[in-house]
């Protein structure tokens, strides 16, 4: 990915234009990936106040509006994770209150947050992403685990349709334990479903935009030391082994790079986010899941792989914020 060279006439004037602007970082909210979302969001809020720029915090509870209002934020910054942040419920507020935003619409934050749809979407693409069985709200969960088990065979992976950062996600290995992992997921989660274990390498791309294209970034490999990249994988310290450039072969990794870019584009990403594939055994990367708007923790990936591109956390920060300004108003017109 070219990163070096000189700024565009467009780049200039975005950041000039938002320099006037009132900045708000919302962050924290409602869904259960509430902490690591305020861990992103002080991340984001302190890069943007190191470049000067007017910025604020918001949690985004079920006042924000309220508090947009009273912060007279101009422009967002999200750095929401799951329900009601990363499922195109803020963004559909936002564009209501005439507020620019950062990363993808309404309708792109939506498929994006459900894992079935995503995944539809990406087939109907020509994008390979692995078999799964849809499991009834009703459906009793020993049939559904039989169901599965003809179907998919086990091991198996069972998911919760819509939460992020691997919240609710089990491998079960056998019928009886499947059966109550979709039970219990149904109760926690209200809607599950089942994807065939992929074995294989487990890669994440980040795609950013830069003149108007997606381009990938330096593709990541995740060895963690649980049995696969789970909650406390990802953000505990010590519990994942991050390899960039990821170990693939030139053709894999290329293929990599172009379905992530596939993805970005299929759903209708806009700005930035996350693609996450299984590689297997034949080299077929399998799209697993699309994140719109990816984590900016200390131990996230989406900085990790930029890091790797020679982009520092605060100008990836910028250049997510400078991507508001490309997104049409209600009105049609450009928000710059």
């Amino acid at each position: 990915m070219e990163v070096s060279g000189v700024e565009t006439p467009l780049c200039y004037s975005a950041r000039v234009n938002l320099r006037s602007k009132r900045i708000g970082v919302l962050m924290g909210g409602l869904s259960g990936e509430r902490e690591v979302s305020l861990r992103s969001g002080e991340n984001c809020y302190q890069a943007l106040f190191s470049l000067g720029y007017d910025v604020v915090r918001i949690d985004a509870l079920r006042d924000v509006a309220q508090r947009l209002v009273e912060e007279q934020v101009e422009v967002a910054f999200l750095a929401l994770h799951g329900r009601f942040g990363e499922d195109g419920t803020i963004q559909g507020l936002l564009e209501l209150m005439d507020i620019p935003y950062t990363g993808s619409g309404v309708l792109a934050s939506a498929l994006g947050m459900n894992k079935i749809a995503s995944k539809k979407v990406a087939r109907e693409s020509g994008i390979p992403t692995p078999d799964y069985c849809e499991i009834g709200r009703l459906e009793p969960a020993s049939e559904a685990a039989a169901r599965v088990v003809a179907a998919l065979g086990l091991p198996v992976m069972v998911k919760p349709v819509e939460e992020g950062s691997s919240l609710g996600v089990v491998k079960c290995k056998e019928q009886a334990e499947l059966a109550a992992c979709l039970e219990e997921g149904r109760t926690v989660f209200g809607r599950v479903f089942v994807e065939a274990y992929v074995a294989g390498v487990e890669i994440t791309v980040g795609v950013i935009e830069r003149g108007g294209r997606p381009l990938s970034l330096p593709i990541l490999e995740l060895i963690p030391h649980n049995e696969f990249y789970d909650y406390q994988a990802k953000y505990t310290h010590g519990m994942t082994d991050f390899i960039i450039p990821a170990r693939l072969a030139p053709g894999v990794y290329g293929e990599a790079e172009r379905l992530a870019v596939a993805v970005f584009e299929a759903i209708g990403c806009r700005g930035y986010a996350r693609v996450d594939f299984m590689v297997a055994g034949d080299g077929t990367p399998h799209f697993t899941e699309v994140n719109t708007l990816p984590g900016m923790t200390d131990l996230s990936d989406l900085p990790a792989q930029a890091k790797a591109a020679g982009i520092s956390y605060a100008e990836l920060v910028e250049l997510i914020l400078l991507g508001a300004v490309a997104h049409p108003g209600p009105d049609g017109k450009d928000c710059s």
